[in-house]
């Protein structure tokens, strides 16, 4: 998921899950309806956002389309922040929920999640002009790392590389603009979602050092106990990824593949 600070969302789950649980809809319910409920989040581009004509576009939203196409009915998008994806799931608000849904001990108390559908990979984003080996050698003073402002991982840098400066800075844009510029010498966070923005600067040479430090799997979510419809979607996320569909669509978004890819797996 954007790797915006998620403490809000797993907050919430306690209190979700003191309310009452709506009965999740079965695969056939779906089926006889004609239509699945998925939830993406409104404001978390390129995954999912509103386009120039009032309709959502994104990466989830083609996830969406391929998977109501392949249970034969029509997707239904439903705006869903990230503190609200539990809560509707458990109300019976969605079917399934997207929106990078970080698969976690907390959430997964409450809901059950499918194999994953992609994976947030932290490493380093620099340029040829820094000549590090290893994301840890940035722990010095002479160092400078931007993040944007109310990422999670700032605080895990805070703790981790200590004695390196830290730019915090609003956008995705603005991160990178700060890198080409040279007021910053290096990103550490889950760089899938900035790899795109580099090609604002062709002149730049970018590199992406080879170790990564921590990868989350990022899976769909669905209502604990309904195993058809979980069931279903391992099957069809089985195709997606052995057909190269959720590679390619990564990359026609987010302007690169991503870090870490899927290794599909038939058995579940």
């Amino acid at each position: 998921m954007w790797n915006r600070i998620l403490i809000a969302g797993i907050m919430v789950l306690a209190s979700a899950a003191m309310a009452v649980v709506g009965q999740a809809r079965s695969l056939d319910d779906i089926i006889k309806s004609g239509t699945v409920r998925v939830g993406v989040n409104p404001n978390q581009p390129p995954s999912s956002f509103l386009g120039p004509t009032n309709e959502y576009q994104g990466f989830d939203i083609d996830v969406a389309n391929h998977i109501a196409q392949a249970i034969g009915v029509k997707a239904e998008l439903v705006p869903t922040e990230t503190a609200q994806r539990v809560p509707f799931l458990l109300a019976d608000r969605i079917d399934f929920s997207l929106g990078a849904l970080t698969r976690n001990a907390d959430r997964a108390k409450v809901i059950e999640y499918t194999v994953p559908l992609h994976t947030e990979a932290m490493s380093v984003l620099t340029t040829d002009k820094l000549d590090i080996k290893s994301w840890k050698d940035l722990n010095d003073p002479k160092y400078t790392i931007v993040n944007q402002r109310g990422n999670n991982s700032v605080d895990y840098l805070k703790q981790q590389l200590p004695n390196a400066k830290v730019l915090l800075v609003e956008t995705t844009a603005d991160v990178i603009r700060a890198i080409a510029q040279g007021r910053a010498d290096a990103l550490v966070e889950n760089i899938d979602f900035f790899l795109g923005t580099t090609k604002s600067f062709p002149q730049v040479k970018w590199k992406v050092l080879p170790d990564i430090i921590q990868v989350s799997y990022d899976g769909i979510g669905v209502q604990s106990g309904n195993e058809k419809l979980r069931l279903f979607l391992n099957v069809v996320l089985y195709d997606m990824h052995s057909s190269g569909f959720v590679n390619d669509t990564w990359a026609k978004w987010y302007g690169a593949p991503p870090v870490v890819k899927i290794v599909p797996n038939p058995y579940f």
